[in-house]
């Protein structure tokens, strides 16, 4: 306690010295600016007198404005405003001038003209009051205590709230469950340390890991969670034969087309039907209230359609905008001061960095976190019985610098924080509130494929075709979930855009990279092809990619087994052999087997299937594209996400049971929010095994 108390003295006084210096500052540009108002004697000083001359005024000027104006609006009560609107300015000049005067060596106090000394001191207090909002509006605690004063009004304005409790389900995209304790035991995230009930403290949540698909990625996680399948969704981003369109999950389009296509199959509009909200997330969920969603952001805009909505909610109110804008570019700097550091220090691995990263880094670790959050804290004051929420900022951060480096760290600090004003918030909520904090994927660290083998994964097929490679090899693009929040909050339209990824000729196959999974089609050929034709077309091609020292295992259709598993040295297990024959997959772990069966029954998957090679012993993969934290494909953290759930709800599986499968997560989901509100929402009476589909 006493502690805090000296921690909050510490930041006052910190911001009362920022607020002196500017007032400084901004004396010495008016004298320079405004020729009756002067910091010099007659005979002229030095250049540090008038400094301190200038820090001399703005002190006795500001602790004259402290102790003198509760005097004098005591004074003036009797006034009539319009009389006292006009005193303010006289007296504000008043005391300036008196601050001038009060310089204890007579020969270089300052001097204004009266008329000046009025404009002087009105636009000291304006960049006076704006610093001081500016640095008060940064603290989390002046934030929370605004946010109650703001909660108390909406409250006594609102009918009273039902009693059964609302849920909020907030994803840090790309936490894995081993990065989370991790955090948890270097004391890094104190919120989620004390909700699993640390030294002296009782356990209010308990921690379960699950498994992903094969495709770990978010546009798979996400759209089963939200809307219970994840069907044919075989990675981030894969070529579509029968359209002749490549879908990108973080496309406005191809999200709509994907979420339209889950509705469809499932029969139910998604988790958030009943008076539920979407934020930030790439798909609605069926909410009622979605705003930041990028599934609708391609819809002309309507009060169904609020893919911005939140954005615009937020920036009216200007001390958002002020508490916002100086924490972008507070982290742009330390983004450009991190990334110098690491290429300084030689850091490996490493991958670029410059451009306009520093940018989208501050949007999705600044802009989008408070945009977010403060939309959740909003329908958490609104009493909505569900939220469910999407913080991109440590998976973008861990993309480029790494999952467990100190810049991912910091993130989660951040992430902790944010949690603990969404708890605080919930104590001034019209409902009671639980909530569930659960990941979408992890990330794996390693060097990219081209920075071991100086080549992409595009160029070793195209050798593999005896085709020409290019001798540079062009960069992939990141499939950052944060490049989908600046796509929804400017409203831009990414409805074609597959230049980028078809080839010179149709012979020629399009090579698609998904994190450390990559993906081959041949778009000349209109249905998937088998191993056979490829090797009669190609002879050279799956052995080039199977025996490659990057390359883990690969899958394709064959005539004779459905479908085989191909790995180095002429390995080659049908999928129906590999539970107990797994061969080049038995690196990947228990779950690969099944995954791998289930990407292998989809209609959209890919001619060649290729993750990267995987080593066990320190859970690094090899990324197809430009990032040293991945997730996509199998190998290492990333299919070990995490979920965090209060402990009144149910267990989400059986003991020692694997939650497998973001379908499964969905189930659990639903079953939660029927034993918090009822059978509000759809729930199934058996939750059906993933596979099934």
């Amino acid at each position: 306690m006493l502690g805090g108390r000296w921690r909050r003295v510490a930041s006052q006084v910190g911001r009362s010295v920022t607020v002196w210096a500017v007032s400084t500052v901004t004396m010495l540009v008016l004298a320079g600016i405004l020729p009756d108002f002067r910091l010099r004697s007659a005979d002229g000083d030095s250049a540090t007198d008038i400094a301190v001359t200038a820090a001399f005024g703005a002190g006795a000027f500001g602790l004259l404005s402290a102790l003198v104006w509760p005097l004098m609006v005591r004074l003036l009560l009797l006034v009539p405003a319009l009389v006292l609107g006009l005193l303010v300015f006289f007296l504000n000049g008043a005391l300036l001038l008196l601050a001038l005067r009060l310089n204890p060596n007579p020969g270089e106090h300052g001097a204004a003209a009266p008329e000046t000394a009025v404009v002087v001191a009105a636009v000291m207090s304006a960049v006076a009051s704006a610093t001081g909002a500016a640095l008060a509006v940064r603290d989390d605690d002046a934030y929370r205590r605004r946010l109650y004063r703001l909660s108390d009004r909406r409250r006594r304005s609102l009918p009273p709230g039902p009693a059964s409790p609302g849920t909020v389900f907030l994803q840090f995209d790309g936490v894995g469950h081993d990065v989370l304790l991790d955090a948890v035991g270097k004391n890094l995230m104190p919120t989620v340390a004390r909700w699993l009930g640390g030294p002296g403290q009782h356990a209010s949540h308990r921690l379960t890991p699950w498994r992903t698909d094969w495709s770990s990625q978010t546009g798979a996680s996400q759209l089963g969670i939200l809307h219970g399948s994840s069907y044919d969704v075989p990675a981030f981003r894969w070529y579509e034969k029968d359209t002749r369109e490549v879908m990108v999950c973080n496309r406005p389009t191809s999200a709509a087309e994907l979420q339209r296509r889950a509705v469809a199959r499932t029969g139910d509009g998604g988790l958030l039907g009943a008076d539920g909200a979407s934020r930030g997330n790439l798909f609605s969920g069926g909410a009622d209230e979605q705003a930041l969603v990028l599934s609708i952001a391609t819809r002309r805009r309507s009060r169904e359609t609020r893919s911005r909505a939140g954005y615009f909610a937020y920036f009216s109110d200007p001390a958002n905008a002020v508490r916002t804008a100086l924490s972008f570019v507070a982290e742009v700097g330390r983004e450009i001061g991190q990334s110098t550091r690491a290429r300084l220090r030689k850091q490996r691995p490493r991958v670029s960095r410059g451009g306009l990263y520093p940018f989208v880094r501050a949007f999705a670790t600044v802009v989008e976190r408070d945009v977010v959050v403060a939309a959740v804290m909003g329908d958490m004051l609104a009493g909505r019985t569900s939220v469910y929420a999407d913080l991109v900022a440590y998976d973008e951060v861990a993309h480029h610098s790494g999952p467990m480096s100190r810049d991912a760290e910091k993130v989660l600090q951040r992430l902790d924080r944010a949690l603990a004003l969404i708890e605080k918030v919930a104590e001034h909520a019209p409902r009671p509130y639980r909530i569930v904090v659960l990941s979408d994927h992890g990330q794996s660290p390693g060097e990219t494929f081209r920075a071991r083998y100086g080549l992409t994964l595009g160029d070793l097929v195209r050798a593999g075709c005896g085709l020409p490679v290019p001798r540079r090899a062009r960069r992939t693009h990141s499939g950052a979930e944060a490049r989908a929040a600046v796509r929804a909050a400017l409203r831009i339209r990414v409805d074609r855009g597959d230049e980028e990824y078809r080839p010179a000729r149709r012979s020629e196959p399009i090579v698609l990279a998904s994190g450390n999974l990559g993906l081959v089609s041949f778009p000349d050929v209109s249905h998937r092809m088998t191993k056979e034709e490829i090797d009669a077309r190609h002879p050279a091609l799956l052995t080039t990619l199977a025996n490659h020292p990057g390359i883990g295992f690969l899958l394709v259709r064959s005539e004779t087994h459905g479908g085989v598993v191909l790995g180095a040295y002429g390995a080659e297990i049908p999928v129906a052999d590999l539970d107990h024959r797994p061969g080049p997959l038995a690196p990947f772990g228990p779950g690969a087997a099944d995954a791998v069966r289930r990407t292998h029954a989809f209609p959209h998957t890919a001619d060649i299937m290729v993750n990267s090679f995987h080593d066990p012993a320190d859970g690094e993969v090899l990324a197809f594209e430009e990032q040293i934290g991945s997730h996509g494909g199998l190998g290492g953290a990333q299919g070990r996400p995490f979920l965090l759930s209060p402990l009144v709800f149910s267990d989400p599986a059986d003991d020692g049971a694997e939650l497998a499968g973001a379908e499964q997560v969905h189930h659990v989901l639903r079953r939660w929010l029927t034993e918090a509100c009822g059978p509000q929402a759809p729930v199934d009476e058996a939750e059906p095994d993933r596979r099934a589909a």
